[in-house]
């Protein structure tokens, strides 16, 4: 399995999975041509792409979904909730291209199996999602203001994390944000903090986890190298290495990031 987030943040998110033949992206949260552009960069091919799945019904999270989906023909994936959410804001998407499905559900597309489930973020009917090939296993856990138990039920022990580290409490609160956005944000439907989401691995993670990406940055709440430095610091403090034990990277804002192949830790 090859996992790559293709943009993160606020100004758009994105991530591309590949399972021998069958690929998939989680959100389209910019314009069809960029993110042709970014697959393509990849030495990937849109032709190719089997799916869409839809986290939540955020504009930075479904921007490009109906370009796509006419373009390619391809089925979209998405709660029934957050569907009648953002149906109007897709175009023109057939019926027959609309695959709903509830939290928790498990899916089939090819190749892939995907375990699906609820996060607390303030949209409709919000989902992460778990992805297996045979024995691996990759979660991807982003906009949610807590980490719940159906979530750590459903993702620890995975080989490979994408998690959420919104934002950095103290440049958060310092910031020029307005009151209520910072309530917002730091709430329980809000998103994870650097130091939320370091504590959170430490209980997700196992001594089959090798590497994490932290995703969904804010641009005017953190940066990159202080969430990098609070994660590693809370995993030091726990007995986790980075380098050693697991890999840790930051999701690029506006490019693809690393990419996580599960073939290279057999």
């Amino acid at each position: 399995m090859k996992v790559c987030t293709l943009a993160s943040g606020s100004s758009g998110n994105s991530i591309f999975i590949k399972s021998d033949n069958t690929s998939v992206i989680v959100d389209a949260g910019m314009s069809g041509k960029a993110l042709e552009a970014k697959i393509q960069a990849m030495g990937e091919l849109c032709e190719s792409l089997s799916a869409i799945l839809i986290t939540h019904e955020h504009s930075d999270h479904i921007k490009g979904v109906g370009v796509l989906a006419q373009r390619y023909d391809l089925p979209v994936y998405v709660t029934e909730k957050t569907w009648r959410a953002l149906q109007f804001s897709l175009g023109k998407i057939q019926e027959q291209q609309v695959c709903c499905f509830r939290p928790g559900h498990v899916l089939e597309i090819d190749s892939l199996k995907i375990e699906t489930f609820s996060t607390s973020h303030d949209a409709a009917d919000p989902v992460g999602y778990v992805f297996y090939e045979g024995d691996t296993k990759a979660s991807i856990i982003t906009d949610t203001g807590c980490m719940t138990s159906e979530i750590v039920k459903k993702v620890r022990g995975s080989h490979y994390f994408i998690l959420e580290a919104n934002h950095d409490i103290e440049m958060l609160q310092r910031g020029p944000y307005p009151r209520s956005l910072k309530k917002r944000i730091l709430g329980n439907r809000g998103h994870l903090s650097n130091i939320v989401a370091g504590h959170s691995l430490v209980s997700l993670v196992s001594g089959q986890t090798n590497a994490v990406t932290l995703a969904h940055l804010s641009a005017e709440n953190n940066k990159p190298d202080l969430a990098y430095a609070t994660v590693s610091r809370i995993l030091a403090e726990n007995g986790l290495t980075t380098g050693e034990n697991i890999n840790l990277s930051v999701a690029p804002r506006y490019v693809p990031g690393l990419v996580w192949d599960s073939s290279d830790y057999r």
